[in-house]
C-alpha cells in the first residue's frame, strides 16, 4: 500500500495546509493509501512525499491541492 507523508513548517503555522492536503488525500484516494502522516518540520518546508520520493514541495510549486493529488495519483495502485 502507498505510504504518503506531509512535511509542514510548524513555526510558520502550516499546520492547516497540511491538514488541508491530508484530507484532500484521504478523501480523493481513501482505502488505497495505507496512511497519510503529518510530519513536523521548521525552515519553511512543506512537502508531500510518497513511498519516500518527494512528489511536491512548497518551494518550487504554488500550494494547489489539486496539483498534489495529480502528483500523488500515478503511485496509489
Amino acid at each position: 500500500m502507498t505510504q504518503v507523508e506531509i512535511e509542514y513548517c510548524v513555526p510558520c503555522g502550516f499546520l492547516d495546509r497540511a491538514e488541508q492536503l491530508q484530507h484532500a488525500l484521504l478523501e480523493q484516494f481513501g482505502e488505497r493509501l495505507d496512511r497519510v502522516a503529518l510530519v513536523t518540520g521548521d525552515h519553511g518546508v512543506l512537502t508531500v512525499t510518497v513511498d519516500g520520493e518527494r512528489v511536491w514541495d512548497k518551494s518550487e510549486d504554488e500550494f494547489d491541492p489539486d496539483l498534489v493529488l495529480r502528483r500523488v495519483r500515478p503511485h496509489v495502485g
